[in-house]
């Protein structure tokens, strides 16, 4: 029986943790399956032989991808090489879209088949892109109903499979407050998976724990350091920032901070879905260059850039986006919910329901299906 070759590319974190399940199923099912592509540590783990490590190439904002250009360039030509040498069975692109939507106009030309897992977010801007995706992707896996309803809507085949998460993260119970809330919480600091992200972020993350521990003077204060962040760059910030502030540096899974914390701060993106299954309620930050934002909010179709909030359909999560990504205003959003268990405890009951909008576990599995299918 010939062996099935897949490539997968996924060019952030949480794709890279994606793939790497994606592919622990597929082998799982297909024991003979050879997997390669580009992405991070997680996928390697999983035995998919990488051709670009995604840590390269993540990078945040419209202007910021032109620093990166020679680098982008260089992987794309590696990925190139490889479709047109290997000639897979199938290609699955996993979010990323502008490196992803250029690789499969190369695939496409080679007549490889293309699966699409991780829908890039063009319900929410750039819609036009969906005439693109329907000429060259023969299968759209999405992890969010709204997504289906879309893509049913302008004809392109898909399958509504699941949050990735919910294999994951179990159903947790409801958050109990300690007596020491008001006195010493614990605060969580996620400032992304990106040099560029966390060299804007963390600095005004940890500023606003200066004004909280003004008010809170034995809060305590968590910093993730994801896998793709070197742990020195990380220490020389905290260290410039650090004045007398209780913080830990935790290197790795971004759950051992959010389950440590009782409030987070967290760059926009898939981490905030992950905090809310955890039932942490989150103050999401996003901020880029100015002329990024400036292009970003004329291109913008929907009223919540987080995604809980998309889900809910409601301004649950505190979101401050660009010049609003302040110390102050973090710490005041945190302080609030400090001040206010009430208000606190609202939003932890929101976010319990969030989990049963997102479908049942399995999603890797449903995924590996489709693609097994479309190698046959």
């Amino acid at each position: 029986m010939p062996v099935n070759r897949m490539m997968i590319i996924a060019g952030e974190a949480s794709g890279d943790m994606h793939g790497a399940k994606l592919a622990q199923s597929i082998k799982k099912m297909d024991h003979q399956s050879f997997i390669f592509g580009v992405g991070g540590s997680a996928m390697k783990a999983e035995g998919v032989q990488l051709l670009v490590d995604a840590s390269i190439l993540s990078v945040v904002g419209i202007t910021e991808v032109f620093s990166n250009l020679p680098t982008i360039y260089r992987s794309m030509s590696i990925v190139k090489k490889a479709l047109r040498q290997l000639k897979p069975n199938l290609l699955i692109l996993i979010d990323f879209p502008d490196f992803n939507f250029h690789v499969a106009e190369f695939a496409k030309k080679l007549g490889i088949p293309i699966l699409y897992y991780i829908s890039p977010q063009i319900w929410a801007w750039r819609q036009g892109r969906v005439k693109k995706i329907k000429r060259l992707v023969d299968h759209m896996a999405v992890i969010f109903p709204f997504e289906a309803a879309f893509y049913r809507k302008h004809q392109v085949p898909v399958t509504f499979v699941g949050h990735p998460l919910l294999d994951r993260i179990a159903p947790v119970a409801a958050p109990v407050l300690s007596s020491d809330f008001q006195d010493a919480p614990t605060i969580g600091l996620l400032p992304g998976s990106r040099e560029k992200e966390v060299s804007t972020l963390l600095p005004v993350m940890l500023e606003a724990c200066k004004k909280i521990q003004k008010v809170y003077s034995n809060a305590r204060f968590n910093v993730s350091c994801s896998d793709s962040i070197h742990a020195d760059r990380m220490m020389d910030i905290v260290n410039r920032h650090n004045a007398d502030l209780d913080v830990d540096v935790i290197k790795g899974r971004v759950e051992q901070v959010i389950r440590n914390s009782q409030i987070l701060v967290a760059a926009s993106g898939t981490v905030t879905l992950e905090a809310a299954l955890y039932g942490v309620p989150t103050v999401i930050v996003y901020k880029v260059s100015p002329t990024s934002y400036w292009l970003g909010r004329r291109l913008i179709k929907v009223k919540h850039i987080g995604i809980v909030n998309l889900i809910v359909q409601k301004s649950l999560l505190p979101e401050l986006i660009q010049d609003d990504a302040s110390p102050e205003n973090i710490a005041g959003k945190i302080i609030q919910m400090v001040n206010d268990p009430r208000l606190y405890m609202q939003i932890t009951d929101a976010l319990s329901h969030v989990r049963k909008r997102l479908g049942g576990s399995g999603a890797s599995d449903r995924v590996a299906r489709i693609a097994l299918n479309l190698c046959r």
